[in-house]
């Protein structure tokens, strides 16, 4: 009873990390963009919610109508002022843009917050420990199934969005070919701008349950960044509803590995990752598409 206690909080843990990978996934499909300040933004997002709580008492989840499209758009002008532009010149430097980017805004956090640890969860009543026991006394908590459900409401919204929508087919022509999309009326960097808007609106998501689950610090975004990367190299780059699929094998192997040993937790996690991205890049999955395929479609519209 015990393993299929690891097991159930593996899988929970996991929809957390699938809801964090969410915006990675997204723009990596959508603009075949790595965005290295993905958790930085995370948590500007959870500093953002937790003035609003702390000093307008605000409660978070009315926070996210104000933090949402906030962040939506920062997302829009980050893609117009940098990776839109940073595209022309290769697939590199929009990495390297928003690796710069990250360092400004955990610095920034740094200079603003100190490096005191905060949490909404003073701010969302009991839901940070209220439960429900199943039958062998499996205990589950609120919060972490409430996490799972948005996982796959917002991964199984993107999906729907990409291919049940006009803007959505819209953004997928474009990515797959922007010149060829633009001769048929779609306008490529329209596209790409909302897709990274759309991309930070999920970020805002994902840092309110960061949140609202445990502490965060101005530097805690690189490590959320590492389990979102994970949990897509784990489930196949450019696949939303894979991403769910890696998370949750990601959140079950640390869930597993905490029970061997006490450092446990990141390590099993780690050697999955490593052992699925072996495999990737051996030629056998999603990945050897990723290594081969880099380039944003914006560049592929530049002039040379």
């Amino acid at each position: 009873m015990d393993n299929l206690n690891q097991l159930i909080q593996g899988v929970l843990l996991g929809g957390y990390y699938a809801l964090l990978a969410c915006g990675l996934s997204f723009m990596y499909g959508v603009m075949r963009v790595i965005n290295l300040a993905h958790g930085s933004l995370a948590i500007v997002a959870a500093y953002a919610l937790f003035v609003l709580a702390d000093r307008w008492e605000i409660h978070p989840f009315a926070g996210l109508l104000i933090v949402v499209p906030a962040m939506a758009l920062f997302g829009w002008v980050l893609h117009r002022l940098v990776l839109e532009r940073s595209a022309r010149a290769g697939a590199l430097v929009p990495l390297l843009a928003t690796f710069g980017l990250a360092g400004v805004l955990d610095n920034s956090m740094f200079q603003l917050f100190g490096a005191d640890t905060r949490s909404l969860a003073p701010y969302i009543d009991t839901l940070s420990y209220d439960g429900f026991i199943l039958p062998g006394g499996i205990a589950v908590g609120h919060l972490p199934l409430l996490t799972f459900a948005t996982a796959i409401v917002m991964l199984g919204g993107l999906q729907w969005f990409l291919r049940g929508t006009a803007m959505g087919r819209r953004i997928r022509a474009a990515s797959e070919d922007p010149a060829t999309a633009e001769l048929v009326g779609v306008n490529a960097r329209a596209a790409f701008a909302l897709a990274t808007a759309i991309a930070l609106m999920t970020v805002a998501v994902a840092g309110a349950f960061l949140a609202m689950r445990a502490t965060f610090d101005p530097y805690t975004g690189p490590m959320q960044l590492i389990f979102a990367f994970e949990a897509i190299i784990i489930g196949g780059p450019r696949s939303l509803l894979g991403t769910l699929a890696g998370g949750i094998v990601l959140g079950v192997a640390q869930s597993l590995g905490a029970k061997l040993h006490p450092q446990g937790f990141l390590i099993a996690g780690h050697v999955v990752f490593l052992a699925v991205l072996l495999v990737r890049v051996a030629g056998l999955g999603p990945l050897s598409r990723l290594l081969h395929r880099p380039t944003h479609p914006a560049a592929r519209t530049a002039a040379p």
